[in-house]
């Protein structure tokens, strides 16, 4: 029988994680439902709710459910409708987002 190998995308224990925090005018939002052909509806942080896709460089490697927490880019020509999926938090990394308080509003989300 083979040895059992590590996950390698997923971050050691204690190591240190990097969180990639949003730039220009990216946001952080939370997967509200999946609409299918790689779009979601996902409510960002900045208060408006946006029909999102993963693009195609990333539609295999990105697995998206709904209330996950991900980092969106809204689309220059389609305002605030649209927007494309940069990256999806893990629950360590989410942990981190909010201790920097970048997600105050979760708690609001989770209300519901």
């Amino acid at each position: 029988m083979a040895p059992y190998k590590k996950n390698r995308n997923q971050p050691e224990g204690d190591g240190i994680i990097r969180v990639r925090l949003p730039r220009d005018n990216q946001v952080l939002g939370l997967v509200e439902q999946r609409l299918g052909a790689s779009r979601m509806r996902i409510r960002c942080f900045d208060g408006k709710t946006r029909i999102c896709r993963i693009p195609g460089r990333l539609k295999r490697s990105l697995w998206v459910r709904a209330g996950d927490t991900v980092l969106v880019e809204p689309w220059e020509l389609g305002g605030d409708a649209k927007g494309d999926i940069l990256y999806k938090y893990r629950g360590a990394q989410v942990d981190i987002l909010k201790k920097k308080g970048l997600l105050k509003a979760a708690e609001e989300f989770e209300e519901f």
